[in-house]
């Protein structure tokens, strides 16, 4: 047993801070080194936790702003929604104002569901008019009509019986 705890001293020695005294406790040099090394991991812990709070606080300011964030495109969405319908309204509305304000253009070829096609539909629906229209008008000159009665001609005496051709006769003769 001599032998080990000499093997014992022997390895303790080549240890830095792992003599011990007679006794088997450390020794005041030993105390010291492990004094400094816990005051060092205090002052880790330290640094450590106060990065902790640090960056729990910038969680917190960042959920903050997302929370904000949130509610405003809330509001915005809302928002959104009311000009939609709005919008939806108002397209409605120029419809309506569009097929009164052309009577000569049938209601169903005007359409769209946004103004520029309301606008586009009525202007294909216009050309489309005024080429119906010239059409109807050559095709007018092209077949004239006289105004008014047409001229009085003879009375056929076909098929009448000869009593009808003396009234007929007489009543010519007197002009009425």
């Amino acid at each position: 047993m001599p032998e080990e705890q000499e093997e014992n001293k022997e390895e303790q020695q080549d240890k830095p801070g792992a003599a011990l005294e007679s006794n088997g406790a450390p020794t005041a040099q030993d105390l010291a080194v492990i004094k400094a090394e816990l005051e060092e991991e205090k002052k880790a812990t330290a640094e450590a936790q106060a990065i902790i709070q640090q960056k729990d606080a910038t969680i917190a300011e960042l959920q903050n702003h997302l929370s904000e964030a949130k509610t405003g495109l809330e509001t915005t969405t809302a928002e959104l929604a009311q000009v939609k319908d709005a919008y939806a309204n108002a397209v409605g509305k120029y419809l309506e104002v569009t097929r009164t304000a052309n009577p000569a253009i049938p209601g169903d070829v005007i359409a769209g569901a946004t103004i520029e096609e309301i606008d586009a539909s009525l202007a294909k629906a216009t050309s489309i008019a005024g080429a119906v229209k010239a059409s109807l008008e050559a095709q007018a000159k092209e077949t004239k009509v006289p105004a008014g009665a047409p001229a009085r001609g003879e009375i056929s005496l076909e098929g009448l019986s000869p009593r009808e051709k003396i009234v007929a006769g007489i009543t010519s003769l007197r002009g009425t």
